[in-house]
């Protein structure tokens, strides 16, 4: 497989980007075309993405039959962490009575069940670009081929051979993309909580896989979020991560069915509720990402920024703290053993009450007063280590039914 030379910066490495589903999808429909049109099999597709970089795709499988050809290739997410990268996309092309192309998807493909999404209830989950760049590839060679069966046509009369020599008019041609991997990967995305069942989608906007993309994952978590509010729902349950969601369900026993993961994004999911409408938000996180976002910080990667024990340390000394015990949370390799230091002292619920309190303030200054905004600070050592004024009574939204 031919590997794209396309590289970006990502803090201090060079990562190499790759392609995406989409790309994937239209460079495996315009072999297909060819070699049913053509009967023609190329090696490699050359593709314009609509990011403006050229790749070059190659042909990994291909196969035949009366009417219709399929080619397959292998996706490639540079250095992404991508659970597709390796897969094949496969296109299967066919003369069909429609006029025009065509688009549906077969086997590891997933099918759209919720309105909200790219694509209506009931279509293939092959987004708009992804379909455009299908579409686009598939005319061209139909185009070529109408054009040929014309000029054959002409020759032949021109000749007097009635219709001997004459190429057949193609009205139109159905592409179906499967993805047999798609089955299994797609219990590794968020699929099954967009509604999207059977398979993985086909993806895209610019053709290109920028790794380490923020925005992807900003996008994803934002598109939940209008999904559940699309449905009516008002007040929104968050969680960072596993940590979060397993304690608010296992502890707080919190139905989870409608709870959105935000990764490390605080900032950019409040933004997205203020915007969306949502009347309440709760989230449920672990002292780990909490005290960051306590301490203002909004993405809580540690590649952004850790002040866990430094914020830890500055709400101890707030609540009469000695110097020494400041010293040991200030050398603690994680907020557990900085919260052992502060129970020793008898500071630890004194402490987790400054804690809360910065955390309110720093939440709803966020929020500007467009929602209303509490949080539940728990540690998988200790417990419930506080909350925010409003906290208790709102989780009672989720309360039964745990998922």
């Amino acid at each position: 497989m031919r590997k794209l030379e396309e590289y970006i910066t990502v803090g201090t490495k060079r990562m190499r980007c790759g392609y995406t589903t989409g790309s994937c999808a239209a460079a495996a429909s315009r072999a297909a075309a060819e070699l049913l049109l053509h009967g023609e099999l190329v090696p490699a597709v050359n593709l314009l993405t609509p990011a403006g970089v050229e790749v070059v795709i190659e042909v990994e499988e291909h196969d035949q039959g009366p009417g219709w050809a399929q080619c397959a290739v292998m996706k490639d997410s540079g250095d992404d962490p991508d659970v597709t990268n390796g897969a094949l996309v496969y296109a299967r092309v066919e003369y069909s009575d429609e006029p025009g192309v065509q688009i549906d998807g077969g086997l590891g493909v997933g099918r759209v069940t919720r309105e909200g999404l790219d694509q209506p209830v009931g279509a293939a989950a092959i987004n708009s670009t992804p379909r455009r760049m299908i579409k686009e590839q598939v005319e061209d060679v139909l185009a070529d081929a109408s054009l040929e069966a014309l000029e054959a046509k002409t020759e032949s009369l021109a000749n007097d051979d009635g219709e001997e020599g004459e190429r057949p008019e193609v009205r139109g041609l159905l592409v179906t993309i499967s993805i047999p991997a798609g089955v299994e990967l797609a219990a590794k995305t968020f699929n099954p909580r967009l509604g999207i069942e059977g398979g993985i989608s086909v993806l895209g906007t610019g053709g290109i896989v920028r790794p380490m993309s923020e925005d992807a994952l900003i996008s994803s978590i934002e598109l939940e979020m209008r999904m559940l509010r699309k449905r009516g729902v008002v007040d929104l349950l968050v969680v960072p991560g596993n940590y979060g969601r397993d304690f608010a369900c296992g502890q707080l026993e919190l139905n989870m069915d409608e709870a959105v993961s935000c990764s490390n994004y605080f900032g950019a999911t409040l933004d997205a509720a203020c915007v969306l409408g949502f009347e309440r938000l709760l989230i449920v996180g672990h002292i780990g990402k909490m005290a960051k976002v306590a301490g203002g910080i909004m993405n809580t990667h540690s590649r952004v920024a850790d002040c866990r024990v430094e914020v830890l340390a500055a709400h101890a000394a707030l609540v009469g703290a000695s110097q020494q015990v400041v010293e040991q949370i200030m050398m603690a390799a994680t907020t557990d053993a900085a919260l052992d230091a502060l129970k020793e002292c008898g500071l630890d619920g004194a402490a987790m009450d400054s804690l809360m309190r910065s955390l309110a303030d720093k939440l709803n200054h966020r929020v500007a007063g467009r929602l209303q905004v509490e949080a539940i600070v728990f540690s998988n050592v200790h417990g419930v280590l506080g909350e925010t004024p409003g906290a208790e009574q709102l989780a009672r939204v989720w309360l039964g039914n745990p998922s």
